[in-house]
């Protein structure tokens, strides 16, 4: 990295009102997002002020932060919980915002200084650090269990055991990831971003990496964008308005990128035991509540729902438009099989992403004199995760097909490069 110029130096010291702005806004639409959300999920009734508590927390899962539960029941009873699920929403909401407010002050430019791009990271990153404190010491509380009714209830009442549950904050945790998090979101949005500058040195990685890095992202809203579609559509059709925008709010990405993977041929084991469910459809749902593991993958749901088959075509059409998105993108001198591996590693890379960040994994038990056995009625179990390996070698064989079969329809279209 070469030394900072003065004009670096000049731009190192203004710059910060338009972060803190640009950090503000991606804060309040991601507490927006969350607390719609929650809302419409029920969270609003909430005992004793704990929504904006539960927002909190909300956000600070969101951007990759640890929440630790714990349960406190007493010396005559026993209690378990834990919770791992990002909501993807809130995380892209956050995540958009926060890119366009980086690449505002540096568009219209194709070089920037690595100082430069260093200094309005390190101004992002001492902001986005302030938030993620206050996030940390607002996202705790505790909450008191009831028993319900039957034995449980009367030996609760015999011995004063009134059994409890909270959250709280990860500290160390949360700012390590939090700050990762931003960093893969400044990078992220470089790379895709055509208007962005980048530093001298990397600007020879831009033609293989760049278009492939934009048809990916464009990949993942189209998905988004499909599933609000249904979403409105199945709330006109059926109902279930307050469901369908929790799910839109928190989760959708969740279900969506999903059902990327499923369309691949992707398998993920998965269980729902208990009160817990999943943020999908029925069909999802049942192939998962079973006494043991579960294979969740388009065979499994075929069993239940034939229409699961057009998974694939609606892959197979999407991708072969993001490689053609790809293609038109890249300098003409970029031959066929060229487009084919970049295609093939972005789309790796885009499903481990997926498989990383949609594990859902969530308990909690109770169990008073040994009764209740830390789950039955007080208690469930509840996880998803991919078989990662698998998912990998399928995404890079479509990326290799559709890569190809995208340079090859991009042919007849002019692109960068054709002239000179």
């Amino acid at each position: 990295m070469s030394p900072p110029t003065p004009s670096d130096q000049a731009v190192a010291r203004h710059g910060w009102v338009q972060a803190g702005v640009a950090v503000l806004l991606a804060t309040v639409a991601m507490g927006v997002t969350a607390a719609l959300g929650l809302w419409a999920a029920g969270a609003a009734d909430l005992p004793e002020g704990a929504f904006p508590r539960v927002t909190a927390a909300t956000l600070v899962t969101a951007v990759g932060g640890t929440i630790e539960l714990s349960g406190n029941a007493g010396v005559l009873a026993e209690s378990s919980a834990g919770l791992t699920v990002i909501p993807l929403s809130v995380t892209l909401v956050g995540a958009l915002v926060l890119a366009a407010g980086f690449l505002r002050p540096l568009r219209h430019r194709a070089v920037a200084g690595g100082w430069e791009l260093a200094g309005w990271a390190a101004r992002f990153a001492v902001l986005w650090l302030v938030v993620l404190l206050a996030l940390s010491f607002g996202a705790r509380r505790t909450f008191v269990i009831p028993l319900g009714e039957g034995t449980l209830a009367d030996l609760g009442d015999v011995f004063g055991i009134s059994p409890e549950v909270g959250f709280e904050t990860a500290l160390l945790p949360t700012l390590f990831f939090g700050l990762l998090w931003l960093a893969g979101v400044l990078v992220l949005a470089l790379l895709v971003s055509s208007g962005a500058p980048l530093p001298g040195r990397v600007l020879r990685f831009r033609t293989s990496v760049r278009p492939a890095a934009y048809a990916m992202v464009l990949l993942l809203l189209a998905y988004v964008a499909l599933g609000v579609v249904i979403g409105l559509v199945v709330t006109v059709t059926r109902g279930h308005a307050a469901e369908t925008l929790a799910v839109i709010l928190l989760g959708l990405p969740n279900l969506v990128w999903l059902t990327l993977t499923i369309g691949l041929g992707a398998t993920w084991n998965g269980r729902v035991e208990g009160p817990f469910g999943l943020p999908m459809p029925h069909v999802l749902d049942q192939v998962l509540r079973s006494d043991e593991t579960a294979d969740l993958n388009l065979s499994t749901l075929a069993e239940y729902d034939g229409r699961v088959w057009w998974l694939v075509a609606v892959d197979a059409v999407l991708l072969l438009a993001a490689a053609f998105v790809m293609a038109t993108r890249s300098p003409a001198r970029v031959r066929a099989w060229q487009h084919a591996l970049h295609m093939a590693v972005a789309l790796a890379l885009t499903v481990l992403m997926i498989c990383l960040v949609g594990r859902v994994s969530a308990h909690y038990g109770l169990s008073v004199l040994g009764i209740g056995d830390l789950g039955g009625d007080l208690g469930g179990d509840l996880f998803l995760r991919p078989r990662l390996w698998q998912a990998l070698g399928l995404a890079l064989l479509w990326g290799l097909v559709t890569g190809f079969l995208g340079a090859l329809t991009a042919r007849g279209v002019r692109r960068r490069g054709e002239l000179q």
